[in-house]
């Protein structure tokens, strides 16, 4: 049955059954998710240190009281709780490998990252052997509910540690789906695949539309127009189609990212015997986008898809 916790802002382990110290929290990987997780975290009065590939994209997180770990096995030593909001399932497993000298029976590893499923195995066989408790824990949510700790976390592991991460998660989102109780299952990791070929597709659809308008010498503004105020808007079509048309494609989730979801969501949907001609086509476009050097700008940028032979 699916449970739905309400999370405090700041909470210690003395108001969670531990007479201690306060929640301590190692997060390997800061990118445009980590870093707004760890701010959120230390906002909420836990201890964290964080791990980046490369250091200097995470020292400005000094500034916020957060201490930078020049390697994964210093990050997650003494940690309560270890998060890995990493890029993919390899880079995960790699990065805790590379950790695993320093983790310890008793501590709970929130795996945040989109891995996808079939990666979900290794990195709870990992934990497992470490005596370390695995949660998969992906997020759904871009850059601004991550600054402003909105995510949706859904998430699957032991009753036993739930109460250990509701300062963690509390800290980070707005709600916490729990799932199952065995992280190993990748019941969350199967969820967030769904949410998010959802929301890739919709923006693919949205640029391509603007890109069809424009082709067809029609104002994109009257596109629109058509839709603002009718059953299909929403704020998501609001937010995407004015970073189009505004030419703002400051990244919320990069296109590089969503190219890498849209294939994790093809491999696990062969797999189960789904046809995701959608999510198949989106990724069509986002490598598209990618080649033309947009990699690294918002996922509204796989709008130039519709336009291959231009440059970036």
């Amino acid at each position: 049955m699916t449970a739905r916790s309400a999370h405090p802002k700041s909470v210690t382990f003395s108001q969670i059954g531990r007479n201690t110290t306060m929640t301590t929290v190692a997060l390997l990987g800061t990118g445009i998710m980590g870093a707004a997780m760890a701010r959120n975290l230390r906002k909420a009065g836990l201890g964290v240190t964080v791990w980046n590939r490369t250091r200097s994209r995470a020292e400005p997180l000094a500034q916020d009281g957060i201490a930078i770990a020049d390697s994964p096995a210093e990050a997650v030593a003494g940690a309560d709780v270890v998060i890995t909001m990493l890029n993919d399932g390899d880079t995960v497993l790699a990065t805790m490998n590379d950790a695993a000298p320093a983790l310890r029976d008793g501590q709970i590893w929130a795996q945040m990252s989109t891995v996808g499923v079939a990666a979900v195995e290794p990195l709870a066989k990992l934990a497992a052997e470490h005596g370390v408790t695995f949660v998969d824990a992906p997020v759904q949510g871009t850059r601004q509910p991550a600054e402003q700790g909105q995510l949706v976390i859904l998430a699957a592991g032991p009753e036993s540690v739930r109460g250990a991460l509701e300062p963690v998660f509390g800290a980070v989102g707005k709600k916490t789906l729990w799932l199952d109780s065995d992280g190993a299952g990748g019941t969350a990791s199967r969820l967030k695949l769904a949410a998010i070929s959802y929301a890739i597709s919709l923006t693919g659809i949205i640029g391509e539309a603007v890109g069809l308008a424009e082709g067809l010498g029609v104002d994109p503004a009257l596109f629109g127009e058509v839709v603002t105020g009718g059953p299909m808007d929403s704020g998501y079509f609001q937010a995407k189609l004015k970073a189009i048309t505004a030419g703002d494609y400051a990244p919320s989730f990069t296109v590089a990212n969503a190219a890498k979801d849209t294939r994790l969501i093809a491999e696990a949907a062969e797999a189960a015997g789904v046809r995701v001609d959608l999510a198949e086509a989106a990724h069509q476009r986002l490598r598209r986008a990618e080649e033309q050097g947009h990699g690294g700008e918002d996922m509204a940028a796989g709008y130039f898809a519709s336009f291959p032979g231009q440059p970036a």
